[in-house]
């Protein structure tokens, strides 16, 4: 069973794949995105990874860890409540702080 996993405090130029690859070192990665704002095209500054295996792991080495200068917080992606995501978010799951 996979495990999404929200990530946020990103720098705003970070992308996909280095998320991808920063997660990869704990388990197998099915799939990284960035959040970007829907007019703009740019970050929104968090973003979600899911993950087949070893997500714990790196929610404990990865929580608080530097990246770009600015501390991750990652936690497991809980999903959103209620009827349609607000802000634009449609993957159906909420930023957990």
């Amino acid at each position: 069973m996979t495990k999404k996993l929200y990530v946020g405090n990103l720098p705003f130029n970070a992308t996909a794949d280095e998320l991808r690859e920063m997660f990869s070192a704990y388990g197998r990665v099915v799939s990284a995105t960035i959040c970007t704002d829907r007019e703009t095209g740019n970050s929104r500054g968090f973003g979600f990874v899911e993950m087949a295996e070893g997500s714990e792991e790196a929610i404990q080495a990865l929580n608080t860890a530097m990246f770009g200068g600015r501390p991750l917080t990652v936690n497991e992606a809980k999903p959103r409540e209620g009827g349609r995501p607000a802000g634009g978010n449609r993957s159906g799951y909420a930023r957990s702080y």
